[in-house]
């Protein structure tokens, strides 16, 4: 299971696209646990254990601090496409999350 965490101002908005994200994983067949938070909540969802982040497009400003959070973890972070985001399109934020925990994967196996 991939467990992938949202992140916006107060986790409400992006509480409609996790209902999204999850109907795109379930036509796919994949097993996630998705859900939405407040940025200011990272730190505490990294110790829990998240295999990746993405932030709302309405806190892209914090990527870089909050990239030096999630590096110390292993977990890699971006931020939404706005387009997407606008959308709700939960199949194309699910497959930039797939492809960010694959990248991770591979980036860790490299000497």
């Amino acid at each position: 299971m991939i467990k992938i965490a949202l992140f916006c101002a107060g986790g409400m908005s992006t509480s409609i696209l996790v209902k999204k994200i999850r109907e795109a994983a379930d036509q796919k067949k994949i097993e996630v646990d998705v859900e939405a938070y407040p940025e200011s909540t990272l730190n505490k969802r990294l110790e829990e254990g998240i295999d990746v982040a993405l932030l709302g497009p309405q806190v892209r400003f914090k990527l870089s601090q909050l990239k030096a959070m999630c590096e110390t973890k292993g977990v890699p972070i971006d931020v939404i496409n706005v387009a997407d985001y606008g959308r709700m399109n939960g199949e194309k934020v699910l497959d930039a999350a797939l492809k960010l925990v694959e990248d991770n994967k591979t980036k860790k196996l490299e000497p």
